[in-house]
């Protein structure tokens, strides 16, 4: 998120619906604290809100929504059809002859799901290189591990086999990141997958590879320590 809002996306943070701007869809949009924490530090609202997170009244809910949060471009939740969403916006921007990108981030307990293959054929099948998915492969869902719930490997040949350029990188290392964007800008004729291999709850000791972290918030003595533990982290 990092590398797309302050290197990647051409955006304005003082003019949210700019014409021909790159689009990001959160397919994964019960990962939306993270998204909120990028858009105000970015600067497209003031960084104080964050705290009415999930508070009654607050526009930054659980799942974005476009139509209360400057900087969201879709409303995502229901999982699996982000990149239906994301092909929709490449194949509008092609028509309307723009040269933006569109970004979807999924989740890899998401692609269980049929409706992302059936998108995954329609990027391909209209060569949508402007579509550049980042796949979030750390393995965990809310039930446990994704390669005992629904196994979805080898997904890296499954995308080339349904016509994806693919490349794998450590989704914790920047430099890693800012190479793949840029060799999926250069890619032409094919959309871009990048599987980014990561560990859930990276820095935070008694987190990391925990699937009961999917959906609970630390309390005060947790949090304590995960701050400390993430601040003595170098990345």
């Amino acid at each position: 998120m990092t590398v797309l809002y302050f290197n990647e996306m051409n955006i304005n943070e003082k003019d949210p619906h700019m014409e021909g701007r790159d689009r990001f869809v959160l397919s994964k949009g019960h990962c939306s604290p993270v998204l909120y924490s990028t858009l105000a530090q970015r600067g497209y609202f003031d960084e104080k809100e964050l705290d009415t997170f999930r508070i009654m009244g607050s526009k930054l809910e659980g799942h974005p929504n476009m139509n209360k949060v400057p900087g969201v471009d879709m409303t995502t939740g229901s999982l699996g059809q982000g990149l239906s969403v994301a092909n929709g916006m490449a194949m509008a921007s092609r028509l309307n002859k723009m040269n933006n990108r569109i970004y979807c981030l999924l989740g890899d307990g998401e692609v269980e799901e049929g409706q992302i293959w059936e998108a995954a054929m329609t990027s391909a099948h209209y060569k949508l290189d402007n579509v550049c998915v980042i796949l979030d492969n750390n393995n965990l869902q809310i039930d446990g591990k994704v390669n005992e719930v629904m196994s979805i490997y080898p997904i890296d040949e499954k995308f080339k086999a349904f016509g994806f350029e693919v490349i794998n990188i450590d989704g914790h290392n920047i430099e890693e990141i800012m190479k793949a964007f840029k060799k999926a800008r250069e890619t032409k004729g094919k959309p871009t997958i990048i599987i980014a291999k990561t560990i859930k709850g990276k820095g935070v000791s008694f987190m990391e590879n925990q699937a009961i972290w999917h959906g609970i918030a630390p309390n005060e003595e947790q949090y304590h320590i995960a701050i400390s533990e993430l601040n003595n982290t170098t990345i």
